[in-house]
Parts: structure tokens; sequence; C-alpha cells
């Protein structure tokens, strides 16, 4: 899955998870788990196996992918994590056959969701840990900052990859129709249980590894708020928002 922060990925990640044969973890942070040689005779080693360092690092995610689906007896493997959005190139290296499910949602409400976040257990967990970074979360301008890169990224990664484009906002309108053509692009029965994601255990909601908010304790879809006015889009926003087809070029 390639999406931006607070684009509602934990939400469809725990909806398909709910599917008898899909796994949908919690984040995994994958290109962040590096491999190092650290002697003459491991690098002379990879070369005789003809790996790279990065194809050496591929073998690391897809082995931590493979445990993941054996461990939980089912068919597909969802990875959601946002950072994703940023190493899209990466990923479609180490798996060329991958299925790219891009979800998107109003830049707009997305900063709203970043701001709001770091007023809850976010915000507390980056100021205990980071400090600063909080402050970053909480600026408007420092989180457009973040934002922007992740959103470019999910452009990027939509006019170079084939996919499936999902919109957080039809999926909470009409959960029962998108969710049938995701089941559909995976190759999938369609499972109507899927819309009662709280019915199952999804793992630990915590910060680092998705939203902890109470709106996805509740265990429902909720509807999504109304599309802002297009004058109320902050004007480092308004360039992506028509890349996403959210306002007109």
């Amino acid at each position: 899955m390639i999406s931006a922060v607070r684009s509602g990925s934990t939400l469809l990640r725990c909806v398909l998870d709910t599917h008898s044969r899909i796994c949908a973890p919690h984040e995994l942070h994958l290109p962040d788990f590096q491999v190092q040689l650290d002697t003459l005779q491991a690098n002379v080693s990879m070369e005789a196996m003809g790996l790279d360092l990065a194809e050496v690092e591929h073998l690391l995610w897809d082995r931590m992918l493979h445990r993941l689906l054996a461990a939980s007896g089912k068919h597909t493997i969802v990875d959601k994590t946002p950072a994703n959005a940023l190493r899209w190139q990466r990923l479609a290296q180490c798996w060329p056959q991958a299925r790219f499910i891009f979800l998107v949602r109003h830049p707009s409400h997305v900063l709203d969701s970043m701001l709001a976040a770091a007023k809850g257990a976010l915000g507390q967990e980056l100021k205990e840990r980071f400090g600063e970074q909080n402050e970053r979360w909480g600026n408007p301008d420092s989180a457009q900052t973040m934002l922007l890169p992740q959103l470019s990224g999910v452009i990027q990664a939509r006019a170079a990859l084939p996919g499936l484009t999902v919109r957080y906002e039809e999926l909470t309108a009409d959960p029962a129709r998108v969710t049938q053509d995701i089941c559909r692009f995976l190759g999938l029965e369609w499972e109507p249980e899927m819309m009662e994601y709280g019915r199952v255990d999804h793992g630990p909601f915590k910060v680092f590894l998705g939203d902890n908010s109470e709106r996805i304790h509740s265990g429902r879809i909720q509807a999504s708020r109304e599309l802002p006015a297009g004058d109320s889009v902050p004007p480092r926003l308004r360039e992506v928002c028509q890349s996403l087809g959210y306002l007109p070029h």
C-alpha cells in the first residue's frame, strides 16, 4: 500500500486484515531494516553469490513478510507503512510482481489529522522521545514540509506503477463497493465481514505502528467529513490537490 501519513491506512489495513485470506499487519518500516557487511570476506562472499547490498536487504524484507504471512495462515500480505511513499522504487525493485494499492485522502484533511495527532498520544510520544519533533508535527508550516514529499511520492508512484487507487472518502462513504473493488483487484472473493473489522484482533494499536485514535478503536467505518472548499486549501497543498484530483487544474 502506498499512502501518505494520516490518510486512513490503518483503517484500510484493519478492513483488509479482517478478510480470511489477507494478512495486513501493523506498520513494518521494512526499508529501515538495513544490512551491513562489516568485513572484506563478507563482501567477497556476496559478490560470489551475485548479490549486492540492496539485494541482500531485499532478502531480509522478503523473509520478514514471509514469516508474518506463514504465521497468519493466510494467502496475501499487505504492508501499509506510510514511509513506503518515499521508497516506492525500492519496493517495486524488491517485489516486481507486487500489486500496489494507492490510498489517497484530501491533503487538507491529512494536514488537519496530522495537527490533531500532534495534540494527542502521538504528540506526547514524540515529545518524550524527540522533543522538537513534536513541534514539527504540531506546526502547520512544518507539518506541510513533512507531508509534501510523501504526497509527491504517492503521485509519482501512481504515475509509474500499475495499481488500484482507493480514495479514503469513497471507502468511508461506500465501503461495500470499495472493498469489492479491492478484492477483485487482489483476485480474492469479497467477504462482507470485512466491514466489521472490530470483531477481529488486529494486534497492537500504538504510536509508530499506525493510528491509535478513538475512531480506529471504535471498530466501525465512519463517514468522512465533507471535502473542504477549494479556497480554503493552503497554497502549498494546491498543486498536490490538483494532481490527486481534488481540485481542477
